[in-house]
Formats: structure tokens, sequence, C-alpha cells
């Protein structure tokens, strides 16, 4: 199959869909999630975007350390001056969620699509070194991206988004890939030396989530939930 800016848009598509499968475990989810299955929803969606994160850093170590720490700081500062910006807004409104569970839907759509800002680079760099290495990291980051989708669904659904929602929310977030890719296979050379840079931007973004967000309200979840939840 040759390789052009079509395959590697069609590959970015399908990396982003796949994010969406994610959502699918809460097909099988009944009722209403109590205060302990929130608190570990929290906590795995917690350690999802860790793992995610430390891959993004191993990634970005090889190819630039000082750009990759440089982008880590970005990625803190960026996503901190996002949540000051939009505050704590009652108002609110995102699907069937409102106030702070739509202000938490908000935070972490935003922060993971930065971050597949980073793998849509990826993609396309990767087919500018060959339609073999193309294909590995395409599914590579495909089978990255169903984790993915299921932290994001970990957050909303427990909060009462519907499946459908927590889907489309899903690959929503990493839209940015099939959108990046093109231009960073068309224009590799320029990519490539901020590719270190946008995977410490994206590490970043979700390790301060995970800090400020996530592990907070996981562990007063837990802990409210009683003796046996707590942490």
């Amino acid at each position: 199959m040759p390789v052009n800016v079509w395959t590697v848009t069609a590959a970015a598509a399908f990396t982003a869909l796949a994010t969406g499968l994610g959502a699918l475990p809460f097909l099988f989810l009944r009722g209403t999630p109590s205060r302990r299955m929130l608190g570990g929803a929290n906590a795995l969606a917690a350690a999802l975007m860790i793992v995610a994160s430390g891959s993004l850093v191993w990634q970005g170590a090889g190819l630039g350390p000082g750009r990759l720490l440089l982008g880590m700081l970005a990625g803190v500062v960026v996503i901190w001056l996002f949540r000051r910006w939009i505050g704590e807004r009652d108002d609110l409104v995102l699907g069937r969620l409102s106030g702070a569970d739509a202000m938490k839907a908000l935070v972490i759509v935003a922060v993971m699509t930065v971050h597949s800002a980073a793998e849509g680079v990826g993609v396309g760099v990767s087919y500018g070194g060959g339609e073999a290495l193309g294909i590995l990291i395409t599914l590579a980051i495909a089978a990255h991206n169903v984790p993915e989708g299921l932290a994001i669904s970990l957050v909303l659904v427990p909060r009462g988004a519907s499946v459908r929602s927590a889907a489309w929310w899903s690959v929503f977030s990493s839209l940015p890939q099939p959108l990046i890719a093109p231009f960073a296979y068309l224009f590799v050379e320029a990519f490539t030396p901020v590719l270190p840079a946008g995977l410490g931007f994206a590490a970043g973004a979700m390790l301060w989530m995970v800090w400020s967000e996530l592990l907070p309200e996981a562990r007063a979840d837990l802990r409210h939930a009683g003796p046996a939840a707590s942490v």
C-alpha cells in the first residue's frame, strides 16, 4: 500500500476511533454508582493516566530530554491556567452533566485532547520513516488509546453520562490525531524536533490532572465510603 497523506490520515482516524472502545465495558454496568465505585473509578482513571504519561516520558526522553522537560512544565502551566480561567462555574452544563461533574468532564476531555495532539505528531512522523514503521506505530497508538478512552469513561459514566456520550467524548479527545498527522507526515523534518516537547506537554498535562483532580477526589470518595475502602 503506497504511503501518502490520505493513508496517513486514515491511519490516524483509526487510532482516534479506537479510543471510543474504552467506553464498551460500561454497557454492562447497571444501577447508580456508589461513592465507593466513584472513588475506585477515579483511582483507576488516575492509574491509567499515570501509565500513559510514563509511556510518553519514556518516548520523549530518547528524543530530547531537555525539550521533554520544557514541554512537561508547559503542559502543567497551560492546564493549570485553563482550570483557573474556567473557575468553578456551577451553571456549566455538558450533556447530562452539570456543575462540578460537568467541570470535571470538561477538564479531563481537554487534558486528553492535548495528549492526543502529541500522538498525532507521532503517527505522522512515523510514516515519514516508511510504511512498516508507520503501521507499527499506528497499531501501538490504537491499542494505547483504548485504555485512554476507558480513563475518560471512568470519569464521565459514574457521574451520569451515557455510554454513547462517553464513547463520543473519547473519540472527540483523539480528533487532533487525524488533523495533525497528515501535516506531520508532509513536514516531517519540521515536526520531528517538536515531538519530544509535545510528548512532554501531554505528560505534564495528564500528571497535573491526576495530582490535582483525580487522586484527591478518589481519596475523598473512598474515605467517605467507609473504613473498608480507606486509602
